[in-house]
């Protein structure tokens, strides 16, 4: 897989992932990639740095949304994180710890969100702690 910081004719700047160059190029051609904002479909690839994570980095990582979803989707998504924003506490990157002492009773019940790896929420999952990750959308991040 191949992520491409990629731009329209319009200048909306957005990202997505590719099974490799050639998928990329034959979906250019046909058509098939469309800006997520004004869904124009004369995108090109814009210059960008390669991308190396340490583990530090990969903790806290949101996953990127696939490119050109419709809207009306992306603005159900966009509500959904303002919503959790909005009512529950931010605890960063103790969330794993947090929500183990929520799960345990050994602190108050209340909602939160944070970040946390993979692996991590993963243990909390088999823990019987129930997590979902929060949805970032690409032109949020930017």
């Amino acid at each position: 897989m191949i992520r491409y910081a990629l731009i329209c004719d319009a200048g909306h700047a957005f990202e997505s992932w590719f099974r490799d160059s050639e998928s990329f190029d034959r979906q250019v051609k046909r058509g098939q990639v469309n800006c997520p904002t004004c869904q124009s479909s004369r995108i090109t690839k814009q210059i960008m740095a390669p991308a190396v994570a340490t583990r530090k980095e990969e903790a806290g990582q949101p996953m990127v949304m696939p490119a050109a979803p419709d809207a009306e989707i992306r603005q159900m998504l966009r509500a959904l994180r303002e919503q959790i924003e909005a009512n529950a506490e931010h605890v960063g990157p103790r969330f794993a710890e947090e929500a183990r002492k929520i799960h345990y009773g050994e602190t108050e019940e209340r909602a939160i969100y944070g970040t946390t790896s993979v692996q991590e929420a993963t243990a909390l999952h088999e823990e019987g702690i129930e997590v979902m990750p929060i949805p970032v959308l690409p032109d949020d991040r930017n």
